[in-house]
């Protein structure tokens, strides 16, 4: 019984959010700060955003790491937020705070009573203007992200693996580091980088401040110039990265020896831009090989001849040109060698058959399902009005993208995967236990 309320409830929310246009209002201050508005009264909440078109791609090749660092460094304090309140501030309010730094953005928000809107503003504005770079904050801070690498990285099975990915997939752009960055670039960093790098980045013109929930649009807009219109424009362009990763010619294939058990392979091809044409079909490629147990590579490799005990397959979609990126984990007495040759059969069948009706249609409706669960929260949809706003110049997406997704043709799907899933246009990487790694002599 719980499970069919649960499943009624769900349904019922997204057909909530199907049916209804998400209405906004955008505006922009006098020192380049965007502003968009949501307002909904189903919820006595609100919520506070501010996206900082910020993210691993703009550092230096030797100070990598450091959005990810000011992801953390900037909840320390301000001038006039002693450190260690920032969070104590918000939850003796009833709310919650996260925040994320990816390729290309990083993300803050505050969920809060909606009678505690000015808070969520006092502290985005003590954020942006205030904040407070010193020694004892960055000090404290990479220890919190030497401890994050080990846990996330270095001391997980195949935890590596994209950072050993991204390196061999990018030979230019600066996607050819993780977000996670170098904890020896951020060792050697002075104070004074630091503080170069919050004052090129973290400044009005480059950040989308976004609030949804239960929220009077005329009071917030007041509020919003109270707490941001001071905060004084850069006196200077921010700087982009302008570099282009050139066409790959050829497959690239390596090896690395690690502290696993099983096997893995994967399988990285480079795709375009997010907001595209032509990276919806490769999107919907993904859900047709690697979205779920129903899905082609989990079917064949792991039901049907049982050499794996997963798989899976997902675009990174990303401002510039990423990759699509399919996995593979052997079964025990697997060879990599047959993994490997299982995956290129489901990849050259989707390259020379179309795809079923029937499993065009499953995918067109797991797109669907996707669009609206993403727009039926207000954390979801301010983060998506932000997204659409920064990448793709239309915050008014956030009610039509879907007719992208539906746009994409059976043929359109078979043309992306014969135009990107080439064996010159990828890498290969194999994942080994230790134990079959060849002794020296």
């Amino acid at each position: 019984m719980r499970y069919l309320l649960f499943t009624l409830t769900l349904l019922s929310q997204l057909a909530w959010a199907q049916g209804r246009k998400i209405e906004f209002t955008e505006f922009e201050l006098d020192n380049g700060l965007h502003v968009i508005l949501h307002e909904d009264h189903s919820a006595p909440i609100v919520l506070v955003s501010v996206l900082y078109h910020v993210g691993s791609k703009n550092e230096s090749p030797d100070r990598t790491g450091f959005a990810h660092f000011f992801e953390h460094l900037l909840f320390e304090g301000t001038k006039n937020i002693p450190r260690g309140q920032f969070d104590k501030l918000i939850t003796n309010a009833g709310g919650t705070n996260n925040a994320f730094t990816s390729f290309d953005q990083t993300y803050y928000y505050e969920i809060l009573p909606s009678n505690q809107l000015e808070l969520g503003l006092y502290l985005e504005s003590e954020r942006m203007l205030h904040a407070v770079i010193d020694s004892i904050g960055v000090e404290t801070q990479r220890s919190v992200v030497k401890e994050e690498r080990r846990q996330r990285y270095d001391n997980q099975p195949y935890g590596t693996m994209y950072l050993e990915t991204f390196e061999r997939a990018f030979k230019v752009h600066p996607y050819r580091w993780m977000p996670i960055g170098s904890m020896e670039h951020l060792n050697e960093a002075t104070l004074e980088e630091f503080m170069e790098f919050y004052n090129t980045f973290y400044v009005a013109q480059n950040a989308t401040l976004t609030i949804a929930g239960d929220i009077d649009i005329e009071e917030t807009r007041n509020l919003v110039k109270k707490y941001f219109a001071d905060v004084p424009a850069a006196a200077h362009d921010v700087p982009r990265p302008t570099a282009v990763e050139p066409a790959r010619l050829e497959e690239e294939r390596s090896v690395v020896y690690d502290n696993v058990q099983l096997p893995l392979v994967l399988m990285a091809y480079h795709i375009p831009a997010q907001g595209t044409p032509e990276h919806y079909a490769v999107e919907m490629l993904t859900t047709v090989l690697a979205d779920g147990q129903s899905s082609r590579l989990y079917k064949s490799l792991v039901d049907n001849q049982q050499i794996a005990v997963t798989s899976g397959a997902f675009p990174v979609s990303t401002e510039d040109p990423g990759l699509f990126v399919a996995i593979a984990v052997a079964n025990m007495g697997i060879e990599a060698e047959t993994l490997e040759r299982a995956m290129e059969e489901e990849i050259e069948r989707v390259k020379n058959e179309l795809i079923t009706e029937r499993e065009f249609e499953k995918i067109r409706n797991q797109k669907e399902n996707d669009f609206y669960s993403a727009n039926s929260s207000m954390a979801g949809i301010a983060q998506n009005l932000a997204t659409y706003h920064v990448f793709y110049g239309d915050a008014s997406l956030i009610n039509t993208e879907i007719d992208r997704y539906m746009a994409v043709t059976r043929e359109g799907i078979q043309k992306a995967a014969q135009k990107y899933l080439r064996k010159d246009n990828r890498i290969v990487l194999y994942y080994l236990p230790k134990s079959m790694q060849p002794v020296e002599n």
